[in-house]
């Protein structure tokens, strides 16, 4: 059976890109709808939990900031409507869960560092979002920065 909507979990990074179009080449073939997410993580799970200061203003920009960098990212694809990108705050898995789960999406692509042993096989993130997706998941092997 054809995938319906595709959801693909992005870091805005350039190595992002193979994922994207792996992820487009499904769609096209599934004529699948396709979106994009990116997740902005509190700076409190950076440093461990709890911090002595309020970080709001400094996580207001980092979110500023990504939602400019999304629009940047997503504007290469041109099939991509403003209601296709989406950006959100939290645990990415969480979210990534949530979002596939809330838009009715039947496969998440997200990318995976090829890497040796079980547990360093796909990843933090994309190991997270396998267990537990409310759907297929497929990692794409991300390429080595040369």
């Amino acid at each position: 059976m054809p995938y319906q909507h595709i959801l693909v979990a992005v870091d805005l990074t350039d190595e992002c890109h193979p994922v994207v179009r792996r992820a487009q080449a499904l769609a096209q073939a599934s004529k699948a709808k396709l979106s994009l997410v990116h997740i902005v993580e509190p700076m409190a799970m950076a440093f461990g939990g709890d911090v002595p200061m309020d970080l709001s203003m400094l996580q207001q920009q980092q979110f500023e900031q990504a939602r400019e960098r999304l629009q940047t990212f997503a504007g290469i694809y041109s099939e991509l409507t403003a209601d296709q990108r989406h950006l959100a705050y939290g645990q990415p898995r969480q979210e990534i869960h949530r979002l596939a789960e809330e838009q009715g999406c039947d496969l998440i692509v997200v990318g995976s560092h090829g890497r040796h042993g079980l547990a360093l096989l796909l990843g933090s993130t994309a190991n997270d979002v396998l267990h537990g997706a409310p759907c297929d998941v497929l990692a794409v092997r991300l390429k080595k920065p040369e």
